[in-house]
């Protein structure tokens, strides 16, 4: 902006002070005050200066951050309905700024095409969707979060460790109850307690329908206790009359981090399902993950199936990771498959 400023004043001191030739009827060089038409000058140029100033920091805020991944996966399956290799992409953008420093304006966008047998990938149809998008600000010493296409467990602090390959293994397999989802807009609280318990909860409902008898309405509740090297978390949902339980836990042993969890459902008839999981946090230059459990809640009488998997993630460098894993998903016709994930974080 100096040059920008000095590139205008100079054309017009230098008016100012040329030769002016004076008659009788015309005005003299004395007539006019260099130094006070220089000031002039410089006055509205330093407020044409603080005017763009002004646009340019407004432009974009400071605390305004972007966050990308990436997920490549390379794959194929036998005892599937196709058993050719396949590709898959899934990518993640996160938006987040702040207005006091203590909020939070999040929003996030997914982008897939789904190719991904039993991994959890987005499918978008190879269309940006917005996944997610909430203001969390605090209230006392709690923290509220309100949004749409959110989860009321976003709040939640959960206690698994293990790191899934697929997506039967989410959540240390409590993803109706420790990992509640949601229909539309959310609105949820947590309050961290100094000693490391935490309470956490909430209610998620129809962006038109909300808490009416004509739309669906899920509650959520959370309480866990957190420690350096263990932890547990117990949750109750209710998604109109579908109640449900969870528990989910972890263990850090010397050699490797155990994790387990429990969830029980009832619609009218009770069913049940659990999941197992260690993880070794070094093997190599990577960690490997190693886990079981049902393919889902199972009542009593119905024909129980399992999957397990094995998976082992190696860091290139900080963005970069890549995961290797097998896994074998039971039902009437068993599935065995090995997949490549490489991971990117931007």
């Amino acid at each position: 902006m100096k040059l920008f400023k000095s590139l205008l004043v100079a054309p017009a001191t230098l008016g100012l002070l040329a030769p002016v030739a004076a008659t009788a009827n015309e005005v003299t060089i004395n007539d006019f005050n260099a130094a006070e038409e220089i000031a002039v000058t410089n006055s509205r140029i330093d407020g044409l200066e603080a005017r763009f100033n002004n646009l340019e920091a407004g432009s974009f805020s400071e605390t305004t951050t972007a966050s990308f991944g990436v997920d490549f996966l390379l794959g194929a399956e036998d005892g599937a309905s196709s058993e050719a290799a396949s590709f898959g992409y899934q990518m993640g953008i996160g938006l987040e700024t702040s207005f006091t420093g203590e909020d939070s304006l999040s929003a996030t966008i997914d982008i897939g095409d789904g190719t991904s047998g039993a991994l959890d990938f987005d499918d978008t149809s190879d269309v940006l969707t917005l996944d997610g998008l909430t203001y969390t600000f605090p209230v006392g010493g709690s923290t509220v979060m309100v949004g749409d296409s959110t989860d009321i467990s976003a709040v939640y602090t959960g206690a698994c460790a293990y790191s899934s390959f697929t997506d039967y293994m989410g959540n240390c397999g409590t993803g109706s109850t420790v990992g509640v989802g949601g229909n539309g807009v959310t609105a949820a609280m947590s309050y961290a307690f100094d000693s490391g318990f935490s309470l956490a909860g909430g209610v998620s409902s129809e962006t038109n329908n909300i808490l009416t008898e004509e739309g669906t309405d899920t509650f959520g509740l959370e309480a866990a206790y957190t420690a350096d090297s263990y932890g547990v978390a117990v949750a109750y949902s209710d998604a109109e009359g579908t109640t449900g339980w969870g528990i989910n836990g972890m263990y850090a042993f010397d050699f490797a981090t155990l994790s387990a969890g429990f969830e029980t459902v009832d619609s009218g008839s009770s069913a049940e399902g659990f999941f197992v999981g260690l993880s070794f946090a070094e093997v190599g230059p990577g960690s490997l993950d190693i886990g079981m459990g049902t393919t889902g809640n199972f009542a009593d009488g119905d024909t129980e199936y399992y999957t397990y998997e094995a998976s082992y993630a190696y860091p290139v460098n900080d963005g970069v990771t890549i995961t290797p894993g097998i896994y074998i998903v039971e039902g009437a016709t068993d599935v065995t498959g090995v997949a490549v994930k490489t991971s990117f974080s931007f």
